[in-house]
């Protein structure tokens, strides 16, 4: 191989090499002045005066408490309800009744129901209540309504009174007044 053949071989990466060469230090310059701005911010900081840090908090005692265990419910044990006689409640004889059919309100909860008004026929007076799926059902005294076994007492011109059967304790019942007051 001549010389001169071997040198057009080595041009080609000559001239990659001198590339590669012009490109790198065209970087270095760019990356130089590109972070200027930066060095220039961490020695300002740098030379601002310490700051002086607050105290920590003071640390509040923490007041040991001993658990003792014995006579209590181990709490990962199933839950068993264990009722004594001595414990019961007294039956009241206010219960609600089982046998009894369930009218269309009492599948409603008592404050879901909304009273829209009231008329009068053969001097009944009845409420007009409408329920969640915007029904509008009829009600006297008598008629029952609410989750709690409520019963109508009385309608006026502005609300529905009622008497519930509400649980009291294991086995207990008693009586609350409810009242559906007119929506105004």
């Amino acid at each position: 191989m001549s010389f001169e053949q071997s040198r057009m071989k080595r041009m080609p990466r000559v001239i990659a090499t001198g590339l590669a060469t012009v490109l790198m230090t065209t970087l270095f310059g760019c990356a130089q002045q590109e972070y200027s701005d930066l060095h220039q911010y961490v020695n300002e900081v740098k030379s601002r005066p310490p700051v002086a840090l607050k105290p920590l908090p003071e640390m509040q005692a923490v007041i040991a408490y001993e658990f003792i265990p014995e006579g209590l419910r181990n709490p990962f044990a199933p839950f068993k309800a264990e009722v004594d006689a001595v414990d019961m409640p007294l039956y009241s004889g206010v219960r609600p009744d089982a046998s009894r059919p369930k009218e269309e309100l009492e599948t409603f909860a008592l404050d879901s129901l909304r009273m829209t008004g009231t008329l009068e026929q053969n001097n009944v007076v009845w409420a007009l209540v409408r329920d969640t799926e915007n029904k509008i059902h009829r009600v006297s005294a008598g008629n029952y309504m609410g989750q709690n076994d409520g019963r109508i007492l009385r309608v006026t011109e502005d609300k529905v009174e009622l008497i519930e059967i509400v649980p009291d304790g294991p086995g207990a019942w008693r009586e609350q007044q409810a009242f559906l007051v007119l929506a105004g």
